[in-house]
C-alpha cells in the first residue's frame, strides 16, 4: 500500500468584493501517486465557483478537488497545482488543514503573502484593459488544461462575451438570428433568446436565405451594446459584416445600423468574423477575415461605429494553407495580442481548429510570434489545441474580468456537440499568454 505524505501550499492570489481567486500546490512527500483527491473545509461559508486543472465539488463547507486526468500522477518529491475562483461573505480565512487521498497532509500549509484588502471590482468596460490583475501564474501548466466548469445552456459556436454594467455576462454566438445567453457568475448559463427574433431580411442575399448569422462580436461602450456580425454561406466570400446596437442587450431590442463592409468572389478576402478593438489613443478598429488572403483591419468612426476611410490593412495570413480566421485583438501591458484560429472548424470531433497568438506594440502591426515570425508570413504561437476529449478549440474571445484575463472559445465533444470553453489566461516572464 502506497505511503501518503504531503504538504499543501494554499495562496489567495486575488480578492475583490464578494469573490476571490486561489492557487493550490500539492507537494508529494510520500510514494508516487497515480490519481489524487485533495479535501479541505471552508470555515466561513466560502464557495468554489470555477476551477481549472482539477474537478472540484463541494458539500456545505467540505470541498473535494480531484485530478483532471492529465495531472493524475505525482512522483515522489514532485508537485502539481490547480486553481479556482470562489465567493465569500464577510471573511475569507485559509483552510486549516488538507488531506490527500484520505490521509492528512502533515506538512504545514504554505503561508501565502498577505491577501489584498477587499475592494470593489473595477467598473465593467468593453475596452481592452491595458493589464490584468497581478498575482496570476507565470508558468504554463505541463499540458493543456480542460475547459473550466460551466453549466446550463452551454451549446455555443463562435462565442463572444461582454461584462455587463450589473456585473453579469452577456454572450452572443452563431445561430438563427444570432443567439444570446446570459450568466450571473460566468459558470451557469441560460438562453436569452435571439438578437433579431423577427428575422434579419437584410442579410439573406448573403446567406442564401438562411437565418443563421455568424460570429458576432459584442461589446459595451458609452451606455450602448455594439454587435458586429457576419452574413455568408460556407466556403463563400459573398459576405458582409453588419452592425446592430442596443441599450439593454435584450432579445428584440437591437437596432439594425447597416452594413460595415462586404466582399465578393473577386475581393481576395472575406468579410466575416469581425472584432472591434479600441486602441490606447481611443481610435476604433475592426479586424476580420477568414481564409483567402487572411486577416484584415479597417478603421471605424467612434461616433457611428462605421467605416472611417477606405483603407484595408493586412495583418495576418497563411500563405499556402490560407486556413486562418476568427481574429481577436486584445491589449495587455505594452502589447496588442492578435489571437486567431488556424486550420479547420466545423467538422465536429474531426475539427482541427487551434488557437494561436502573435503580438505588436501597434494595433496596426506588424504582429509576430514568439520566434519573431511575422503573422503575415504564417507566424503564430500556439496557445491551445485539441487534447483528450476536447476537439478543435477555437473562435476565441478575450475579456479582462475582475479576476484577470479570460479566454472564451468553442470546442467539440466526442459526440460532435459544440460547447462553451472558458479558461483563465496567464502570462509568462516574456509576456506571452498561456491558458490554465
Amino acid at each position: 500500500m502506497a505511503a501518503v505524505s504531503c504538504r499543501v501550499d494554499y495562496t489567495v492570489t486575488n480578492q475583490w468584493q464578494g469573490g476571490f481567486g486561489a492557487g493550490v500546490t500539492i507537494h508529494n512527500l510520500g510514494d508516487a501517486v497515480n490519481g489524487w483527491r485533495l479535501t479541505w473545509s471552508f470555515g466561513a461559508g466560502q464557495t468554489v465557483t470555477q476551477a481549472w486543472n482539477a474537478t472540484v465539488t463541494q458539500t456545505g463547507g467540505n470541498v473535494t478537488a480531484a485530478d483532471a486526468g492529465y495531472n493524475a500522477q505525482i512522483p515522489t518529491g514532485g508537485n502539481t497545482s490547480f486553481g479556482f475562483n470562489g465567493s465569500w461573505n464577510g471573511a475569507n480565512p485559509n483552510p486549516a488543514s488538507f488531506s490527500l487521498n484520505g490521509v492528512a497532509c502533515t506538512g504545514t500549509p504554505g503561508s501565502p503573502s498577505a491577501s489584498p484588502s477587499p475592494s470593489l471590482p473595477p467598473s465593467p468596460s468593453v475596452s481592452p484593459s491595458p493589464s490584468a490583475p497581478s498575482g496570476g501564474p507565470t508558468t504554463p501548466p505541463g499540458s493543456y488544461p480542460n475547459p473550466g466548469r460551466v453549466t446550463g445552456d452551454i451549446g455555443v459556436h463562435d462565442p463572444s462575451v461582454v461584462k455587463r454594467p450589473d456585473g453579469g455576462y452577456l454572450l452572443a454566438h452563431t445561430g438563427d438570428n444570432i443567439v444570446l445567453k446570459t450568466s450571473a457568475d460566468r459558470t451557469a448559463w441560460r438562453n436569452a433568446g435571439a438578437v433579431f427574433p423577427g428575422g434579419a431580411p437584410w442579410t439573406t442575399s448573403y446567406t442564401g436565405g438562411s437565418r443563421s448569422l455568424w460570429a458576432p462580436d459584442i461589446s459595451y461602450h458609452n451606455g450602448r451594446y455594439y454587435l458586429y456580425y457576419s452574413a455568408s454561406s460556407f466556403g463563400s466570400s459573398n459576405s458582409a459584416i453588419f452592425l446592430a446596437t442596443s441599450t439593454s442587450g435584450a432579445s428584440g431590442s437591437w437596432t439594425n445600423e447597416g452594413m460595415i463592409i462586404s466582399t465578393n468572389s473577386s475581393s481576395g478576402y472575406n468579410a466575416i468574423d469581425p472584432n472591434l478593438v479600441i486602441d490606447d489613443q481611443g481610435r476604433w478598429w475592426l479586424t476580420f477575415g477568414s481564409f483567402w488572403s487572411g486577416i484584415k483591419l479597417i478603421q471605424l468612426d467612434p461616433a457611428t461605429g462605421k467605416r472611417l476611410d477606405t483603407t484595408v490593412r493586412s495583418i495576418a495570413q497563411r500563405p499556402g494553407s490560407t486556413a486562418i480566421e476568427a481574429p481577436f485583438i486584445f491589449r495587455h501591458g505594452g502589447y496588442y495580442y492578435l489571437w486567431a484560429s488556424f486550420d479547420r472548424c466545423c467538422q465536429g470531433a474531426s475539427s482541427t481548429y487551434r488557437i494561436m497568438v502573435g503580438r505588436s506594440t501597434s494595433v496596426t502591426g506588424p504582429y509576430v510570434d514568439r520566434n519573431g515570425v511575422a503573422m503575415t508570413s504564417g507566424g503564430g504561437t500556439q496557445v491551445l489545441a485539441g487534447h483528450g476529449g476536447i476537439h478543435g478549440p477555437g473562435h476565441q474571445a478575450v475579456i479582462n474580468d475582475s479576476d484577470g484575463d479570460v479566454l472564451f472559445y468553442h470546442y467539440y465533444a466526442d459526440n460532435g456537440a459544440s460547447l462553451l470553453g472558458i479558461n483563465k489566461i496567464g502570462y509568462d516572464s516574456a509576456g506571452w499568454p498561456f491558458v490554465y
